[in-house]
């Protein structure tokens, strides 16, 4: 568990006795490509730590159509934080688009372990404002850029997605169709 805790000192060093607390709140879970680790309209347990694989948390309408939000790899948090702090249903899913290995942390311990421990208050506090960062970055993306940006900004981001995802999901996390997407692919090409 050496990379999880590394992934967790990004947020605050933790003494050895408060990551030893945080590492007995966490599980590490092999899950299958489609596994559902939150389900829209479900109360969610656990906030998860990617390990290996990638997931997505989409909304999806009346009609059944879905909508990417989030796409999540290696070292990301996952998981519903709105329901599990509110600890109502969730208005999103989340779903591993591939084989997936994840640190599942139960939320209420976590948090009741935050009231016990400094430096794991600490810790949550700083990653929720990374989280914070991480949505106010994607809404201005969102925004601001256009398409074809967007298309590189994910690019950049996570290089090798389209050998990934299939391209549908990437379109969807750009908020394009997937034609949008293929004609994006085909002007870059040409330069």
């Amino acid at each position: 568990m050496i990379v999880l805790k590394q992934y967790i000192n990004n947020f605050h060093n933790l003494s050895e006795e408060s990551y030893k607390k945080f590492e007995d709140l966490t599980q590490l879970i092999t899950v299958s490509h489609k596994y559902i680790l939150s389900k829209q309209g479900e109360i969610p347990q656990d906030l998860f730590i990617l390990k290996k694989g990638v997931v997505r948390s989409y909304y999806t309408d009346t009609n059944g159509k879905e909508y990417n939000r989030s796409l999540f790899t290696p070292f990301s948090s996952s998981g519903s934080l709105g329901a599990l702090v509110k600890n109502k249903p969730s208005e999103i899913s989340y779903e591993c688009l591939t084989d997936c290995e994840l640190y599942a942390i139960n939320f209420k311990k976590l948090k009741q372990l935050a009231l016990q421990d400094k430096d794991i208050a600490l810790m949550y506090a700083n990653a929720l404002e990374s989280i914070f960062l991480l949505s106010e970055a994607r809404i201005y993306n969102l925004t601001v850029l256009n398409a074809t940006e967007r298309y590189f900004k994910l690019k950049e981001e996570i290089p090798n997605i389209e050998n990934m995802i299939p391209q549908y999901h990437i379109a969807s996390f750009l908020n394009i169709s997937a034609v949008q997407l293929s004609r994006i692919r085909k002007e870059i090409s040409k330069k």
